[in-house]
């Protein structure tokens, strides 16, 4: 069994990979891209085209066959009664809900990678979907930990967003 320093150490350089992974596709598609390494809460790539609009991107990287693991209350306001039923209220108000993301599928090799790019409000609205369903399922209470605000969105929620690498052109870019 892999210790707590094994794991978190693949889980930084998984991100790492991500980051420069997208940088490369950007410079390829002829961005200037400068990563941060993790470096700046808000985001982790500045993008800058040729007319030196700038733009930050968030990027969040997974092994193939996992999904993007969050809290929902990220995402929404959520309130749980007698500490089992929940019950979503609204969507959180984002502070950058034009915010690019980009959600990397790392391949077995090189070239096999998955990217999808969708604003942070996109996002939200994947989040919620997900969780809500879930909750449905099981009418309100987790099942196995009533009060877990644990959530995931999977590459198959995502689908919709796959190489949208036309976004920057949709906020204005190129």
């Amino acid at each position: 069994m892999k210790s707590r320093v094994e794991k978190g150490r693949r889980f930084k350089i998984t991100g790492q990979i991500g980051e420069y992974l997208v940088a490369a596709e950007l410079g390829r598609r002829g961005y200037i891209a400068t990563t941060f390494t993790g470096n700046v809460p808000e985001f982790d790539i500045l993008v800058t085209d040729d007319k030196l609009k700038t733009t930050p991107i968030q990027v969040k990287t997974i092994q193939r066959g996992g999904g993007f693991q969050s809290s929902a209350d990220k995402w929404m306001v959520i309130s749980i009664e007698k500490k089992r039923k929940q019950l979503i209220h609204r969507n959180v108000r984002l502070t950058t809900p034009n915010l690019v993301y980009v959600m990397v599928v790392l391949g077995e090799k090189y070239g096999d990678d998955e990217f999808y790019l969708l604003t942070e409000k996109q996002l939200q609205t994947i989040y919620v979907k997900s969780y809500t369903e879930g909750l449905r399922k099981h009418k309100g209470v987790r099942p196995r930990k009533p009060d877990s605000l644990h959530c995931a969105v999977w590459p198959e929620d995502l689908k919709a967003f796959h190489n949208n690498w036309g976004i920057f052109k949709k906020h204005g870019r190129r």
